[in-house]
């Protein structure tokens, strides 16, 4: 009988280690930044502008402007939770080859950005993003669309529930950082000790914009369920498209069913903002 209680005991304090461990290891396991930033948007023969956002608690977040020659949309575009900016210049000559600004920001340390990251500094740094567009660069709301990539999906839905974009696109993003930690953790409280909320869901519920949800069924960070979930929470319109690869090359991976997602998406949303300017017109009149 001792012996068992003895077994007992170790399986504990073994579970217990490993459950602590995991709860003070949270912030290593979502932020993943790289403080050195080896390249540049003139490395994929793109201009751009380098820019230092000033955040409403005060630090110089990094970001770049990066034009298209007579675009009339503008992509804020929110990053993964490795490396920084530089190593998102594929999406970045992607987004110009369809004919689209981008503005592309470092949270909170990362790259060349000040402060530690955090749930809330990240939401900021988002926030400092859209008012340099709107103010700075006097870009309307309306030709604004906020994109979001893995973690970036759920700081980009959070962005778009305090303001009125164009449109959101969520690529590879999770419902909540909970729900994710319980997939990679399911014999663990993890709901129970979650230090990051990261709720896309609940971001959703506020959005009434128009929606693309891109997913891959070969993630292998990101489960693909949780694509559909999200789709599923989502307001009208919204669409949803399959696409290729793994985690973090879908989006070459997937050549030109991914720009075509982009394209299509792209006329489905100035169809939406036609006929919704000429319901307006005819309220009006």
């Amino acid at each position: 009988m001792l012996a068992w209680w003895s077994i007992l005991l170790i399986i504990f304090i073994a579970y217990s280690i490993l459950a602590w461990s995991v709860y003070f290891m949270q912030s290593s396991f979502i932020y993943r930044p790289v403080r050195n930033v080896p390249y540049t948007p003139t490395d994929m023969d793109l201009i751009y502008e380098k820019v230092a956002l000033k955040t409403a608690d005060g630090l110089k977040i990094a970001a770049w402007f990066i034009p298209c020659e007579k675009a009339k949309m503008t992509v804020l575009f929110c990053h993964g939770n490795g490396g920084n900016m530089a190593h998102r210049l594929d999406t970045i000559n992607i987004l110009n080859e369809l004919g689209l600004n981008c503005l592309i920001f470092d949270y909170r340390g990362y790259g060349d950005s000040q402060g530690k990251t955090t749930e809330n500094g990240t939401y900021l740094d988002a926030q400092a993003a859209w008012k340099w567009l709107t103010h700075k660069k006097g870009i309307k709301a309306e030709q604004i669309i906020i994109f979001g990539r893995s973690l970036g999906g759920s700081v980009a839905a959070n962005l778009a529930a305090r303001t009125i974009p164009a449109g959101l696109i969520l690529e590879s993003a999770f419902t909540s950082f909970p729900a994710i930690g319980a997939k990679y953790y399911p014999y663990l409280p993890v709901k129970l000790f979650a230090a990051f909320s990261y709720n896309t869901v609940e971001s959703l519920k506020k959005i009434n914009c128009p929606l693309l949800v891109m997913h891959s069924k070969r993630d292998e960070i990101v489960p693909y369920e949780f694509g559909p979930q999200i789709y599923e929470a989502a307001n009208e319109p919204k669409e949803f498209v399959e696409i290729l690869g793994c985690h973090n090359d879908g989006f070459l991976f997937s050549g030109q069913t991914y720009r075509n997602a982009w394209a299509n998406w792209l006329e489905s949303i100035h169809e939406y903002n036609y006929e919704s300017d000429n319901q307006i017109q005819r309220q009006i009149s």
